[in-house]
C-alpha cells in the first residue's frame, strides 16, 4: 500500500468536486478552500523532573459564517497542521449537514500523552488555554475532546479559561464531566448518532438490520459503543472487531460484555477465546452487511475497495475512505454513509451541552436522545434527497448540502456577492 495522502489535500479535493457540481461562485469557492484563520503556539511546560519541555500547538478556525467555530483538541505525537486543517474543514461541513449554528474548528498539540503524568497533562492543558488567550470563547470558538483528550482535560481547560476571564464559563468547552456542565448522553453520542443514520439508510435500501451481520474496525470509544448499540437497538450480529493489535472473527457473533471485558483486561481483543484471529485489512473485506470503520483515516483505498463486500459502510472514523475508493465503492453499488454525516452525533450533543450551559437549564437523557434522533434523521434525508436528485455518491451529496448552506450564509452576511456562477 502506498504512502498516505495529505488529509487536507483530500478535504480540498472533495470540496472542489462539490463546488463544480454546484457551479459555486469563484469567491465562495476560494473562501472555503482554506481556513479563515489559524493560530500556532509554543507551550512551555515544567515536567515532573524539573526540566522544561516546549510543545507545539495549533488551533484552526476554518469558517464561522454560520456561527462560532466548534471542534475537538487532539493530543498526538504525529499531529500536523494539515491534519488539523482537514478536520476543521470536515467539521465545517459536519455542523452544516446536521444544521446546527456552528462553523468548523479543530485544535491539536504535538505530544505523547501516554508518556506524561496527570500533573504534566494538567500543566499542558492549562498552558494551551493560556496560549490561546482571546482566540476562543463561548461565542467565538468552542473546543471539545478528541484523540487522547478526555473530560478531565476539558475540565482543566474550562477552569483555566474561567480563571482568565474572572468568572465561571462552562460554555467555552464541551465534553466536560457531568458535575461541571457536561451533558447526559455525550459518552455514546457519536455511535448513537451513527445508529440513527444507519437505521434510516437500511430503510431506504431495504436491509433488515435485525438479521444483519456487522464488522467494526477500531474498538475504542466509538467502536465499542457501536457494538453495544447495533445489537441493543436493532438485534444485529457483530461477527468481527479489531484494534491496533489485530482483529477477531466469530461466525456465531461476539457478545458485547465479554468482548469489552477481554479488551479491558488484556489491552487488545486479540486472543479472545473461540475466535479466529484476522488482520485489520482482512476485517474490511469480510462478507458482512454493514462495515463500520471506527479507527483511522485512509483504510479503504483504491487498492482494497474492489474487495469490499459490505452493503453499507458507516464511517464513524474521520476520513477512512479515499476519494479514489469512493468512486469504486459507488460504482460497485456500496452505500457509504460519509464520516461528517455518520459521526456528527458527537458534535450535535456537544451543541446540546453548549445550549444547556448558556441557558443554565439541563435536559434529561431521554430529551437528549430524542433531539439527537430528530437531527440525525433529518440530516440523512436531506443528504439522501441530494443523492437521488444529483445522481452522485453519498459523500458528494453530503457536501452539496453542507457547502450550499455555508455559502448561502456567507452571501447573506455580505462576504460574497453571489453563491453560484
Amino acid at each position: 500500500m502506498g504512502a498516505k495522502r495529505n488529509p487536507f489535500e483530500i478535504a480540498q479535493e472533495q470540496l472542489d468536486r462539490a463546488a463544480e457540481i454546484l457551479n459555486l461562485d469563484h469567491a465562495a469557492h476560494m473562501l472555503l478552500r482554506k481556513p479563515k484563520r489559524e493560530l500556532h503556539v509554543l507551550i512551555p511546560v515544567e515536567m515532573d523532573d524539573g526540566t522544561v519541555k516546549v510543545f507545539e500547538g495549533f488551533r484552526v478556525q476554518y469558517n464561522d459564517a454560520r456561527g462560532p467555530t466548534k471542534g475537538g483538541i487532539r493530543w498526538h505525537p504525529d499531529e500536523t497542521i494539515d491534519t488539523v486543517r482537514a478536520l476543521a474543514a470536515w467539521m465545517t461541513w459536519k455542523t452544516a449537514v446536521v444544521d446546527i449554528p456552528y462553523g468548523g474548528g479543530k485544535g491539536g498539540i504535538v505530544c505523547n500523552p501516554k508518556e506524561m503524568s496527570p500533573a504534566e497533562k494538567e500543566r499542558l492543558a492549562r498552558g494551551y488555554i493560556r496560549a490561546l488567550g482571546n482566540f476562543i470563547g463561548p461565542e467565538k470558538d468552542i473546543p471539545a475532546p478528541d484523540v487522547y483528550t478526555d473530560p478531565q482535560i476539558m475540565a482543566w481547560m474550562m477552569d483555566e479559561f474561567s480563571t482568565l476571564r474572572g468568572y465561571y464559563s462552562p460554555g467555552v468547552i464541551t465534553g466536560k464531566p457531568i458535575p461541571i456542565g457536561g451533558s447526559l448522553g455525550r459518552g455514546d453520542a457519536t455511535a448513537r448518532g451513527g445508529m440513527y443514520v444507519l437505521r434510516e439508510a437500511a430503510k431506504v435500501l431495504g436491509i433488515d438490520l435485525s438479521s444483519a451481520t456487522v464488522a467494526i474496525q477500531g474498538y475504542g470509544n466509538a467502536g465499542q459503543f457501536a457494538h453495544q448499540l447495533v445489537v441493543d437497538m436493532f438485534g444485529s450480529k457483530v461477527v468481527a472487531v479489531s484494534d491496533s493489535k489485530g482483529g477477531i472473527y466469530s461466525e456465531k457473533g461476539l457478545k458485547f460484555e465479554d468482548t469489552v471485558k477481554f479488551k479491558r483486561d488484556n489491552g487488545t481483543v486479540v486472543g479472545f477465546p473461540d475466535t479466529k484471529e484476522i488482520t485489520n485489512e482482512e476485517l474490511l473485506e469480510l462478507d458482512v452487511d454493514v462495515l463500520i470503520p471506527a479507527a483511522l483515516e485512509d483504510v479503504i483505498t483504491e487498492e482494497n475497495a474492489p474487495r469490499i463486500k459490505a452493503k453499507i459502510i458507516l464511517e464513524l472514523a474521520n476520513g477512512p475512505t479515499t476519494p479514489e475508493a469512493d468512486i469504486i465503492l459507488h460504482n460497485n453499488g456500496k452505500f457509504v454513509l460519509p464520516d461528517f454525516l455518520a459521526n456528527a452525533g458527537g458534535v450535535t450533543v456537544s451543541y446540546f451541552e453548549w445550549v444547556q450551559n448558556i441557558t443554565g437549564y439541563y435536559w434529561t437523557l431521554e430529551e437528549v436522545h430524542e433531539r439527537l434522533d430528530r437531527k440525525m434523521t433529518k440530516a440523512f434525508h436531506d443528504v439522501y434527497e441530494a443523492y437521488k436528485a444529483k445522481n452522485v455518491d453519498p459523500r458528494t451529496a453530503a457536501y452539496l448540502v453542507s457547502v450550499a448552506r455555508v455559502a448561502e450564509a456567507m452571501k447573506l452576511r455580505g462576504w460574497i456577492k453571489k453563491v453560484y456562477r
